[in-house]
């Protein structure tokens, strides 16, 4: 009887680790020998199973942008109204400083010199706006559809602009104004 191949749970072990030394040392810091170490595996391991480091990096931000059908996202399958939109976008957990915060903005920074980390950036900003002027729409289906847009544009700017500022300043003030300005721009349709 063959063995079953462990490729596929190789290369998610591999990507964890990546994402993990992402957060831990940046982008700069984030080496093969790094990966190989959180991965608990060699370097020839990590290159035979994920490729090389820019691949490596690629697929890793491709799973990170991604919701639980793979498709890409910034916020979970599980939300499915405004309500919910707000509630995750513009709470604690999404702006506290976290290993996830400093994943996002490592990829940040790479999207500017790497145009397929980018596109998988825009992707996940894009799907997200979709998804936003859907929960506008249904929760104001009598606003005018351009500034249902200008809106999702506002909550997604607003929620991002407020996570990374909880990376450098503590304040929970911050979520409660963001929100605050929000909740205004929607009164608004």
């Amino acid at each position: 009887m063959a063995r079953p191949s462990v490729a596929g749970e190789r290369r998610e072990q591999i990507i964890e680790a990546t994402l993990q030394t992402i957060s831990e040392r940046g982008i700069s810091g984030t080496t093969l020998d790094r990966i190989a170490d959180a991965a608990g595996m060699s370097r020839g391991h990590v290159r035979h199973f994920a490729g090389n480091r820019d691949r490596l990096l690629l697929d890793a931000a491709r799973a990170f942008y991604a919701d639980e059908s793979g498709a890409p996202a910034i916020l979970p399958n599980t939300v499915d109204d405004l309500d919910g939109a707000l509630d995750y976008l513009l709470g604690e957990e999404f702006a506290s400083s976290s290993a996830e915060n400093a994943i996002v903005l490592a990829f940040v920074e790479l999207a500017r010199t790497d145009a397929e980390i980018a596109a998988t950036l825009r992707a996940a900003h894009s799907a997200t706006l979709d998804r936003l002027s859907g929960f506008i729409a249904a929760a104001k289906p009598a606003a005018d559809p351009a500034a249902r847009e200008v809106a999702a544009q506002g909550l997604l700017a607003a929620a991002l602009g407020n996570a990374f500022i909880g990376d450098f300043d503590p304040d929970t003030r911050h979520t409660s104004l963001a929100r605050a300005a929000v909740d205004a721009l929607l009164a608004t349709l």
